[in-house]
């Protein structure tokens, strides 16, 4: 397993609408694996591999390479960014975060907190609120200096490292840098076979705010079958009913059925459960009651699709404890690379 490439694709920043150093990342990965490569007007990388005959099925892969995060919508008087967010946050995950600024001047390590009083001179009333968004606040240290470096729209992502624990990975934006690392990887172990298909792995934009770069990646693509790319839930710790676990880390990949977003090919979830029982790759069937993902896109765009999910379970999502069963990631690309093998 390429664990090496995972962890430079979690701790590389990218932000809806800045995943410019992601896409640069996967091309410099990308080298020989495909025949076609494009940059699209949204900044979604779009990637095809040829089949060896005319008139061959469409297959996309969607695999979106942006973070949650945020940008910077204002600095007072004495150099404190103020932000708005881009993608989904529970504000009781923001106390005391560290926290990295890029800026066209670099990257600048900053802490991010709400304003208020510390527990030392807080009433208890005042420790039991839970600040807004707007109410959290970047210190990048330097004072007023901060107006000359940063502008407003810089973005703002939190800055953890990538860690292997046990038979898990950890890290911030495991959503969804691993769907880019599973398209990369599944073409590399792909190697000769699938040339019945013509391929298309897209590196998607914009994803955390309503799957932007991924209607426009399939408008242009008009796949016959959209494999939508991405994590799930796997709510199977304390203080969450059983009902709701979604899926349980170490039981195989996801076969997402539906979210809020699309309800998947019942054909296609049905050959690719068959093809997982006949290589014993193991799997579990997901829905999601609310939420979307990029399979969408691929399954209404120009005249539709046959499109379904292939997601990987994953604990603490949208926080940086962002947790994936080393298992279950292989049993992603196994299923990935049978299926794919089999045009």
């Amino acid at each position: 397993m390429n664990t090496d490439l995972l962890k430079r694709l979690c701790e590389m920043p990218g932000v809806p609408g800045h995943e410019e150093r992601v896409r640069d990342l996967i091309i410099s990965e990308i080298e020989g694996l495909f025949d076609h490569i494009e940059t699209d007007p949204m900044g979604s990388l779009l990637c095809r591999r040829d089949a060896k005959k005319k008139g061959a099925p469409k297959i996309m892969l969607l695999c979106h390479m942006d973070e949650i995060g945020f940008l910077v919508s204002h600095i007072d008087k004495s150099g404190f960014l103020y932000l708005q967010p881009v993608g989904g946050f529970d504000p009781r995950n923001l106390f005391s975060r560290r926290v990295l600024v890029c800026t066209d001047q670099g990257d600048f390590k900053g802490v991010m907190n709400p304003g208020g009083k510390p527990v030392h001179i807080s009433a208890p009333e005042d420790r039991k609120k839970v600040p807004e968004i707007g109410e959290f606040f970047v210190d990048l240290g330097m004072g007023k200096a901060a107006k000359d470096i940063v502008k407003i729209g810089d973005y703002v992502v939190m800055d953890e490292p990538f860690l292997e624990m046990g038979d898990k990975f950890v890290s911030k934006a495991l959503d969804n840098r691993i769907a880019c690392w599973l398209g990369i990887e599944a073409i590399k172990a792909l190697g000769k076979k699938g040339r019945g298909a013509e391929i298309h792995v897209a590196f998607t934009c914009q994803e955390e705010v309503g799957l932007r770069g991924a209607r426009t990646a399939a408008y242009a693509i008009k796949p016959d079958i959209g494999l939508g790319i991405d994590v799930t839930l796997a709510c199977d710790t304390p203080g969450i009913p059983e009902k709701d676990a979604t899926t349980h880390q170490g039981k195989g990949f996801g076969l997402h059925v539906r979210d809020s977003s699309f309800i998947a090919d019942k054909a296609l979830v049905a050959d690719i459960e068959a093809l997982a029982i006949k290589k014993k790759i193991p799997y579990q069937r997901t829905m999601l009651a609310a939420g979307g993902q990029d399979g969408a896109a691929a399954q209404q765009a120009a005249a539709g699709a046959r499109a379904v999910g292939i997601v990987v379970g994953t604990r603490y999502i949208h926080t940086v404890t962002e947790m994936v069963a080393k298992d279950d990631l292989q049993a992603a690309l196994d299923i990935l690379v049978a299926y794919l093998a089999e045009f």
